[in-house]
């Protein structure tokens, strides 16, 4: 009785083991789509876990791959892995945003998981068919019929050359997707995965040539060859037959050269001659802002902001305060107006700030270079942020006004000139960015095309409080010194004021004796302008690898979808 009680026990604890083996196996898909969103936002700041990026996509590409091509709808099952991977990439690294709406911040998520929803079902439909080995001879051929049991089935993972066009695809698909939402829609191109090798400036010179996009190219092309490689060598280690993996070699040395023209890239300095500039950084309260009840207090703070920055140096040929500086319209206000040329006049020096410019139907966000002799020089925001300086279809679809609430009550009006400002005394021509401007590669380009020596960023990121949103701000932004080989100041209201040179690497950072960049402050600094400025092969082409790897993607995609079409005839 006993021992029958024990085996009764023994079975039914097997029973329980082998239901939890097979639930585990149900959810290990879902469970790898998860752990790639996080590895991904794990390497973005603020934890700026950069290793993290080279594994982020092993995990979900590895699920669709290598399982589930026998599940029934096995495309919808890809698809939604990657949607679920997508959803947590960008819950996680952009939540900042729950500061100005937490509804704005879940909902757009939706729509933008959808770039890794794609990818998912593209790289499902990428996933090998096993073909089976074909019988060569007569005999071969008679012992195959004697059989029962199916021919044994070749593995292309076997193969380096297979697994690197596969790497190939994947990678050009991968970029095609995030150049798509850089764009699609007014674009949102923030936080691509090479935007977490911001810090790693060896690897990110080749920008100058490809945009960002190269330097996701390189770590998504990683990330699918060790992906394969894993696949091969657990195969490898099953058959006892190594091979040379000349996918693996060919990577390796790839990603060598790339830092290895990166550090040369670094040593190659033109001659320049110092351009010296004082940053404002004013902490304004958001509350307080716009509020023309505290025109008086704001007007305070910059003008002894400012003295100090001026008087702890000479000859300083810029002041820069950041967006939105003043609470009136500098041009429309005639205090505001006498208070901002009094600052440059008296101190004989070129004034750079952010202003709202209100004419009689229309209202933009624009920067003003305010000089002592010249008149002031004027730039009307090109690209507005959705959501943020206007909501799109406000009257068509209300649902979107209702989501920001009163954080957009009226839609500022976009710019169309690309103005360069040309300071005094010759001492160079500014390209003024504005806010998220110095993200979008495309335009900042336009800049440097009609003679900008360097990028002035004025932006007011204390709509994001303490949160990432503003070191996000800076990772992506440092790309566009590298894309153009033109330096950049930033002004920001409570932070990240900073001076990044043209190698995107952050020269001067302004921090309070804590450590904190988000009090108040001055920051001065040199800009080394070239004598004999240059344009880039990104200056002069833009975007131009990013549409190769689309145009790519899309003829394998088309490729694929016709034999996948004849295969199930």
């Amino acid at each position: 009785m006993i021992r029958t009680g024990g085996a009764k026990r023994q079975n039914s604890d097997g029973a329980v083991a082998v239901e939890v083996s097979k639930r585990l196996l149900r959810l290990w898909p879902w469970l790898a789509a998860i752990t790639s969103g996080l590895l991904g936002a794990a390497a973005l700041p603020p934890l700026d876990q950069t290793w993290l990026i080279w594994i982020a996509l092993v995990p979900l590409c590895s699920t669709i791959l290598f399982s589930g091509e026998n599940i029934r709808r096995c495309w919808l099952r890809d698809v939604l892995l990657g949607y679920v991977a997508g959803l947590t990439f960008f819950w996680s690294c952009f939540f900042w945003m729950t500061t100005v709406t937490t509804l704005g911040w879940f909902i757009l998520q939706f729509y933008l998981a959808l770039y890794f929803a794609v990818w998912g079902w593209f790289c499902g439909l990428m996933r090998p068919r096993l073909r089976k080995i074909v019988a060569r001879d007569k005999w071969s051929e008679m012992l195959a019929r004697a059989k029962p049991e199916p021919l044994p089935a070749s593995s292309p993972w076997l193969s380096s050359g297979h697994n690197f066009f596969l790497a190939l695809c994947l990678t050009a698909a991968w970029v095609a997707l995030e150049w798509t939402r850089g764009w699609l829609m007014s674009g949102f191109g923030w936080n691509g995965l090479g935007i977490a090798l911001h810090g790693t400036w060896p690897l990110i010179q080749i920008a100058e040539f490809t945009g960002v996009a190269g330097v996701t190219f390189l770590v998504v092309f990683c990330n699918a060859i060790l992906t394969t490689t894993a696949r091969r060598i657990w195969e490898e280690t099953r058959s006892r037959a190594m091979r040379p993996h000349f996918d693996l070699t060919l990577t390796l040395v790839g990603l060598v050269a790339v830092f290895v023209l990166g550090v040369s890239a670094v040593q190659t300095r033109p001659v320049s001659r110092p351009l010296h500039v004082a940053l404002v950084q004013a902490n304004v309260p958001r509350a307080e802002k716009f509020d023309i009840r505290y025109k008086q207090t704001i007007f305070d703070k910059f003008a002894r902001l400012s003295k100090i920055a001026i008087s702890s140096t000479s000859n300083v040929d810029l002041l820069v305060w950041p967006e939105s500086a003043m609470p009136a319209p500098v041009l429309e206000d005639q205090e505001t107006f006498d208070f901002v040329s009094q600052i440059a006049s008296s101190n004989q020096v070129d004034l750079l700030l952010g202003t709202i410019e209100e004419g009689r139907d229309q209202v933009y966000n624009a920067a003003l270079l305010v000089s002592p002799e010249n008149e002031p020089q004027l730039y009307r925001k090109v690209h507005l942020v959705p959501f943020g300086e206007f909501v799109p279809f406000r009257r068509s679809f209300p649902l979107f006004a209702k989501i920001v609430g009163d954080q957009v009550p009226e839609d500022f009006d976009g710019g169309t000139d690309f103005t360069v400002f040309q300071l005094s005394n010759n001492h160079g021509k500014v390209a003024p960015l504005i806010c998220f401007e110095d993200t979008i590669g495309e335009l900042t380009r336009q800049f440097v095309l009609r003679g900008a020596d360097f990028f002035a960023n004025v932006t007011n990121d204390g709509w994001f409080l303490r949160s990432a949103g503003s070191r996000q701000h800076l990772a992506n932004a440092v790309f566009r010194c590298v894309e153009n080989r033109r330096p950049m100041v930033r002004a920001a209201n409570t932070g990240v004021t900073c001076f990044v040179n043209e190698f995107g690497r952050i020269t001067q950072i302004l921090r309070d004796d804590q450590g904190s960049i988000f009090e108040e402050g001055t920051l001065i600094g040199d800009v080394n302008i070239a004598a004999e400025p240059r344009l880039t092969f990104y200056a002069q082409h833009g975007e131009i690898f990013a549409k190769i790897c689309a145009a790519f993607a899309l003829v394998i995609l088309l490729i694929r979808l016709v034999t996948s079409f004849r295969g199930a005839r």
